[in-house]
């Protein structure tokens, strides 16, 4: 705990340096050069008024120990006692680590003195956990005189404050104290080595909380913070009444944490003037999103399931997600751009069942609590060739401002690749319009991510005239995401498993309407199983085709045709179409060989709701023969897996949904979808699914 403690210590040291040393510098720049001669006296300027609620989210890292004893109910037996360290190192091809996101909410006023008092809270949430179950937590063995050898783990699933601020705003800047409740939600486990029995009950935790930090505004409304804060919490006795076992513990965490707050009111723009921190309101963008998706559907006809089955009997879910698009244009024609975010839900079935998933709002992976995930942290490089000048608008992800027709981008970094490749006016966008994977993108595109999609990679982008070159090298996942892989989620840190995609875009006009067309190949390149050797094995051994126990490096290859084309101002269409090898098992997507699919975008327009969509849809996936084989065996893909396959039949997906904009940041959907031979199953099905949306964008 004492490395950790001085760990953070330097840490803040490192940044309260870095902020004296900012106004130095903005001081510096504000002497006068000696013997020059002033043409008018400066301006005025109002100093920067924190009395206000405001909003906002949070990001950091965390360390903290419990000490624990076991005490033996039994009267005369010895105690038992130790501690654990809560602190995981960051992976960032896993995401994991003992990183936090949050949000918070408060209100300040300050004195004419320019003593600031205020009150905030605030909630946290931890990363997902790493293959080995830990995120926010810790685990300690030891010797009980009742159950021998056991393991005990706490983790953290949820954790926030109640405080109060009182600070001193010199100018620009808030330095400030704070304190007061604090609160946790553990989950304790604790596991007996000789049976592998174990309990899990959860814990409120209520404590204490104490720090301190330094804010500063950076843009109108937006201000930027640096936070330490300490949280203890006393002891609290736990009971396992099936093991036997009592434990009694406390908790302790130290947090460091950079944060963005929103203040409500007027935007103070000559007060941000006078801030050593003005250029940053022109280089600094800022934009936020929040879906949730609820979805569900009734039983129907299932004779039998498997591992990867829809399950017969109905179900329904729900999915939420919110997300910080913070931009930073540290010079010409860069963009870099971070996107911490919040997730929590599961997919129906756990995202199983359907090759054509019925929600892309739904990973691989899911969790009953919120945590944290920073999904994308890119370098976008613009460079202009000529041509027209084209205006672009401020959105995630993208700066206003204005570039040539003809240029060259250069994207690296953590992002996904269908941010750049397959994309489509009309259906791209699992927020606001269609939700099937195979609607989204093409089925057969197979491209790299983790288990929510994401990657790192680098990619470059060539725009001439009517044409569009793209290219890019990524990295897979560490295993394909088929067969049960329990590393299937997360990234190789080696790169020897890498993907090739390369994509040419053509623009036109028809009947004076404009319209694209896409081809997009991939290689995947890396240790994958071909079908045929899961199945000779599983002939042989008399047992379910297993694609993890022959996995070679291999290929696998594919393409896809992308169509978009505006009829008229409100109605557009699109279509894809695409193949990938059916030899080798796919990689990271979904279990799709063949597809084809299109439809219809219209807005509103004509009711008198030009903000409204309405969008209708049909796919078709297949699968090879050979894959066909593989499941009949009893194999089991990344998404799909029955147990049996004997009655194959493709695919087949309608979907229609409505998004009805309820204001102009907000939109409330409702979505439809029909699946013939879910898995490719005809002995199951069809299912009727339903779902709602609400989506809010600033």
């Amino acid at each position: 705990m004492a490395k950790h403690t001085e760990t953070i210590l330097r840490v803040l040291g490192c940044v309260a340096a870095a902020c004296l040393a900012t106004v130095r510098c903005g001081h510096a720049a504000d002497m006068p050069v000696a013997g020059a001669m002033p043409l008018k006296a400066p301006p005025v300027s109002q100093a920067y008024d924190w009395s206000g609620f405001y909003v906002g989210g949070h990001i950091g890292y965390a360390a903290g120990n419990s000490d624990w004893t076991a005490n033996p109910p039994q009267a005369g037996l010895p105690a038992t006692a130790g501690t654990l360290s809560v602190f995981l190192p960051l992976n960032s091809f896993f995401e994991s680590g003992s990183f936090l996101a949050g949000v918070q909410t408060g209100y300040n006023y300050m004195l004419s003195n320019r003593v600031v008092i205020g009150v905030e809270a605030d909630a946290s949430f931890p990363a997902f956990p790493n293959a080995d179950g830990l995120s926010m937590s810790g685990s300690s063995s030891f010797n009980s005189a009742v159950i021998g050898a056991a393991t005990l783990r706490e983790t953290a699933l949820s954790f926030g404050t109640v405080r109060g601020r009182v600070g001193y705003a010199p100018g620009s800047w808030l330095f400030y104290a704070t304190g007061g409740l604090a609160w946790t939600y553990d989950q304790q486990t604790l596991t007996q080595a000789a049976s592998g029995s174990s309990e899990a009950p959860l814990l409120w935790r209520f404590g204490w909380a104490a720090g301190a930090g330094v804010e500063v505004p950076v843009a109108p409304n937006w201000s930027a913070k640096a936070e330490y804060l300490w949280t203890g919490y006393p002891t609290a006795g736990v009971a396992y009444p099936f093991l036997g076992q009592r434990i009694s513990s406390d908790f302790l965490l130290q947090e460091l944490r950079l944060g963005l707050n929103y203040r409500f009111g007027p935007s103070q723009t000559s007060a941000i003037a006078a801030s050593p921190f003005a250029p940053l309101a022109d280089i600094v963008s800022l934009h936020g999103q929040a879906t949730v998706v609820d979805q569900g559907y009734p039983s129907f006809r299932s004779p039998y399931a498997g591992a990867n089955s829809l399950s017969g009997g109905g179900q329904n879910r729900e999915t939420f997600d919110a997300t910080l698009f913070a931009g930073l244009r540290p010079w010409q024609g860069a963009e870099f751009w971070a996107n911490p975010e919040i997730d929590q839900g599961f997919g129906l079935n756990n995202t199983h069942g359907v090759a054509g998933f019925l929600s892309a709002e739904a990973y691989k992976l899911g969790d009953t609590y919120p945590y944290a995930r920073v999904q994308r942290a890119f370098l976008r490089q613009t460079i202009n060739l000529g041509g027209d000048t084209e205006k672009v608008d401020a959105d995630i992800n993208q700066f206003a401002g204005s570039r040539s027709s003809d240029r060259l981008v250069l994207t690296v970094g953590r992002f996904a690749i269908v941010d750049i490749f397959d994309t489509n006016k009309y259906a791209n966008n699992p927020k606001t319009d269609f939700l099937n994977w195979s609607l989204v993108n093409a089925g057969t595109f197979d491209y790299a991510g983790d288990g929510w999609g994401y990657t790192y990679g680098a990619a470059a982008e060539w725009y001439q005239g009517r044409w569009t070159l793209r290219a890019g090298a990524f990295d897979l996942s560490a295993t394909p995401a088929g067969g049960m892989s329990p590393l299937g989620y997360g990234l190789d840190s080696t790169f020897q498993q890498f993907q090739m995609v390369a994509e040419i875009e053509e623009r036109h006009e028809l009947w004076g309407q404009p319209g694209k067309l896409k081809i997009t190949g991939f290689l995947s390149r890396g240790d994958a199983g071909d079908f045929s050797d899961a199945i000779a094995l599983a002939q042989a051994t008399g047992l379910p085709a297993d694609i993890n126990a022959v996995r070679s490096y291999n290929s696998r290859p594919g393409i896809s045709v992308n169509l978009e084309q505006q009829v008229t101002a409100t109605l557009g269409v699109f279509a894809r179409a695409g193949w990938a090898d059916g030899n080798i098992e796919p990689w990271d997507f979904t279990d799709v060989d063949r597809t084809i699919s299109g439809g219809i975008s219209l807005t509103g327009k004509s009711w008198g709701r030009p903000d409204d969509t309405i969008g209708v849809a049909g796919v078709i996936n297949g699968i090879s023969s050979v894959h066909v084989a593989f499941l009949n065996a009893g194999g089991l893909g990344i998404l799909i897996g029955d147990g049996q396959l004997t009655n194959y039949g493709l695919e087949k997906i309608l979907e229609a949904y409505y998004s009805y904009a309820l204001t102009p940041s907000t939109r409330l959907s409702l979505d439809y979808q029909f699946v013939g031979n879910p898995g490719y199953n005809a002995d199951r099905g069809p299912v009727n699914v339903f779902a709602a949306r609400i989506h809010w964008q600033s």
